[in-house]
């Protein structure tokens, strides 16, 4: 796997779950994790570094009655680990991971898979059944792909249309204003733009032919003069020009008139148009997504082991799960364990979590003609409780998606959300962003289902973001406490999957523990 996730865990929060010994250097190993993260918040590169604390034995239950919830005996031993080894030549490894996967639904509500590896020996027939799956959806990803470029070429020549469309359109705002500078300037700039392009087309009967040509000398300076044809009989001109000036300051006040609403039509056909492309390229990048996540999660990413044979028909896999508990205050404050008041203190919730680590070595058996197959050999499990706040567990699964697929969303993002954001400012400003209540009146026409369709087009309002990259706060003292009964809590549901999965089994179990024995004497 890419991280180990007990590591990571220890790096989150080094002073609780990361081993203090010093090295052989003399340094403590919690103070050199804290240091990357406060220095490079990078939480990965501290992982790499970080080792779990020992497990150490407690009776729980004994601690439980004996102790006070303000002694914080979770906090002296916060970790319950166990692990189970064996061959499964009866059973197939399905029904090991599904078994567990639906215990730990029922007894902590919430399980995510973290990590989800393999392995084949390139001699085996898995090996070239995973590598032409892999290729499959490598082609169709990457053809996506060749629609994205095009479609993104498309909005980059939009975008130059829409901004000499903006600077014409600003000349026609600058006409119709009340700010006489502005408007005697756009006058000049319309007036050059309509003998340029409309006029010129007459040929010799334009203006400049007939300046040039039959020494109408004065009717191109009488033109840009007049700011209205009633103004052209106060020009001391002859009335032969008089006349061509006429029909000439006529034909462009039309035409000022018309191209300016034309032009306007345009510009929002145009943005619309922009629109239109831009959710294509969101909606094919959707499309190749999985595609490419596909494609990775079929990669053989594990590290290099000793169980993989070329020659051998070996294939070795690795999971992890994460079930994530609830600790509820008020249960023990049922209990008497803790005072009434501390249901009123505001704190971050803190969740008992257990760590579930597969490693299968298995033999794959084709199981039908379709390319199905079924594994039976080894099976080691370990359990590993933890308790952690929101934090950390919001901490925890960006590391883990970073670490899984950074690389896979980069090239993605590479292809559309970097591409747009050179893009971005230009399309703000072009396409404009919507006020509050028109982003709700949208939301409220998406009932449409075709609407609806569409709606991840849409930007979320995004909350505010908490700042972890320097590390996450530290407990305060009633956090402390919290923490630690939700370590004993965590403890208890961690042995209790592995002794009731052993009993299923029909493997030896813990004995009674001290607690239970202590009450019933």
């Amino acid at each position: 796997m890419a991280v180990d996730v007990k590591n990571l865990i220890a790096a989150i929060n080094p002073d609780l779950y990361c081993d203090n010994i010093p090295d052989v250097r003399g340094k403590i190993l919690c103070e050199e994790v804290k240091k990357i993260v406060k220095e490079k918040g990078d939480y990965l590169k501290a992982a790499e570094i970080a080792k779990l604390k020992e497990p150490s034995y407690i009776d729980v239950e004994y601690s439980t009655f004996e102790k006070a919830a303000f002694d914080k005996e979770g906090l002296k031993r916060p970790i319950e680990q166990h692990k189970i080894v064996y061959d499964a030549s009866s059973q197939t490894l399905e029904e090991v991971y599904f078994w567990i996967l639906d215990f730990v639904q029922r007894m902590y509500g919430k399980t995510d898979k973290l990590v989800d590896n393999f392995i084949s020996s390139t001699g085996s027939g898995h090996f070239g059944e995973m590598q032409q799956r892999a290729t499959v959806m490598q082609k169709e990803g990457m053809n996506i792909f060749g629609t994205i470029n095009g479609v993104i070429r498309s909005i980059i020549n939009i975008i130059y249309d829409l901004k000499e469309f903006k600077i014409r359109l600003g000349q026609y705002d600058d006409y119709e204003s009340g700010n006489e500078i502005k408007k005697q300037a756009a006058l000049l700039a319309l007036k050059q733009i309509w003998i340029d392009n409309v006029d010129i087309k007459r040929g010799v009967g334009s203006i400049n032919g007939l300046a040039q040509q039959l020494d109408f000398v004065t009717l191109r300076d009488a033109f840009m003069a007049v700011e209205s044809l009633p103004k052209v009989e106060e020009l001391d001109l002859n009335e032969r020009v008089k006349r061509i000036l006429k029909q000439r300051v006529t034909e462009f006040d039309k035409w000022v008139e018309e191209s300016g609403k034309e032009l306007r039509k345009r510009f929002e056909i145009e943005k619309s148009y922009l629109r239109s492309q831009i959710n294509s390229v969101k909606l094919y990048s959707r499309w190749a997504k999985p595609y490419l996540k596909a494609a990775r999660q079929l990669e053989q990413n594990m590290k290099p082991s000793a169980d993989i044979v070329t020659a051998f028909n070996t294939a070795v896999f690795e999971l992890v799960l994460l079930a994530e508990g609830k600790y509820d205050i008020k249960q023990d404050i049922d209990k008497g364990e803790l005072p009434k008041e501390f249901d009123k203190i505001k704190a971050r919730k803190y969740s008992p979590v257990a760590l579930i680590e597969f490693r299968f070595r298995s033999i794959p058996e084709r199981s039908d003609q379709r390319g199905g197959y079924s594994f039976r050999g080894k099976v080691e499990v370990m359990f590993t409780s933890f308790a952690l706040n929101e934090d950390e567990l919001k901490v925890l699964r960006d590391e883990i998606g970073k670490s899984d697929f950074a690389d896979v969303y980069e090239l993605i993002e590479g292809a559309t959300e970097k591409s747009f954001g050179e893009l971005e400012k230009d399309i703000d400003d072009l396409l404009g962003e919507k006020k509050k209540d028109e982003k709700k009146k949208i939301n409220e026409e998406d009932a449409n289902p075709f609407s609806s369709l569409f709606s991840f087009f849409k930007k979320e309002d995004k909350e505010e973001k908490k700042d972890f990259s320097k590390g996450i706060p530290k407990d305060n003292y009633y956090e402390q406490v919290f923490r630690s009964q939700a370590i004993l809590s965590a403890r208890t549901m961690c042995r209790k999957v592995y002794d009731n999965y052993k009993k299923v089994h029909g493997m030896p179990t813990f004995p009674e523990t001290i607690g239970a024995l202590w009450r019933m004497d």
